[in-house]
């Protein structure tokens, strides 16, 4: 859906650069779950569960092509 476009901004930026801008990305994402889960007391087990989750999403969805 979204391969295209990431891509493009890939090609645009170059790789060295568009990966480490991913990297922040997915660093940012997985703070996020961390700070969901803490909130509502959801263990580890299950926080590791929604990251795993989220990078599947993340490359069914071409984010992570």
């Amino acid at each position: 859906m979204f391969a295209p476009l990431v891509v493009l901004v890939r090609n645009a930026m170059g790789t060295p650069k568009f990966n480490k801008l991913r990297g922040k990305a997915i660093a940012l994402h997985s703070k996020a779950i961390t700070r969901f889960c803490n909130r509502f007391g959801i263990t580890s087990k299950e926080r590791q569960s929604l990251i795993r989750l989220a990078r599947d999403n993340g490359k069914r969805l071409g984010f992570l092509i």
